[in-house]
C-alpha cells in the first residue's frame, strides 16, 4: 500500500507500508461465526486483520510482565490470544480455525511439514 500524498504530516507522504492483509471482508464459516453482523458484514464475515505486529500480540493481549523494568526489564506475558474473541491460545490453532473462504489457506497450512510449519510461525512472529 501507499500512504496519500496529502497526508498533513510530510513524514508520512507517499510511504511504502507492508500491512500483511487484503484488507477485504471474508466469509470464514460457521466455526468463526458469532451473531453480531455489522454493517454489511454477517456474524460469519470478518475483515482480513493486518498481520504486521503480529509478534507483539502476547504484550496486546496477554500483557507486559515487570512494566516498570525494575526486575530487570519489561517483558510480554507468555500467554497469546488470537483470533477476533481470543479464542485461539496459539497462531497454529487461529490458523486451524479459518473456514469458509480460508479453508483452502487452512488445508495448505495443515499439509506443511512439521518444520515447515514452525518457520511459516517464526515469520508470523516476526512481524
Amino acid at each position: 500500500f501507499q500512504t496519500s500524498e496529502y497526508h498533513p504530516l510530510a513524514e508520512v507522504r507517499n510511504q511504502t507500508i507492508h500491512p500483511y492483509s487484503d484488507m477485504l471482508l471474508h466469509d470464514m464459516g460457521a466455526g468463526l461465526a458469532d451473531t453480531l453482523g455489522e454493517g454489511v458484514a454477517s456474524g460469519s464475515e470478518w475483515r482480513t486483520t493486518p498481520l504486521w505486529g503480529l509478534g507483539l500480540a502476547p504484550c496486546v493481549t496477554g500483557g507486559v510482565v515487570n512494566p516498570s523494568g525494575r526486575e530487570g526489564g519489561e517483558s510480554c506475558s507468555p500467554h497469546e490470544a488470537y483470533l477476533h474473541d481470543g479464542r485461539a491460545r496459539t497462531l497454529d490453532e487461529a490458523i486451524m480455525w479459518h473456514g469458509g473462504e480460508g479453508a483452502t489457506s487452512r488445508a495448505a497450512y495443515d499439509a506443511l511439514s512439521t518444520a515447515d510449519k514452525a518457520l511459516m510461525i517464526h515469520f508470523l512472529k516476526s512481524l
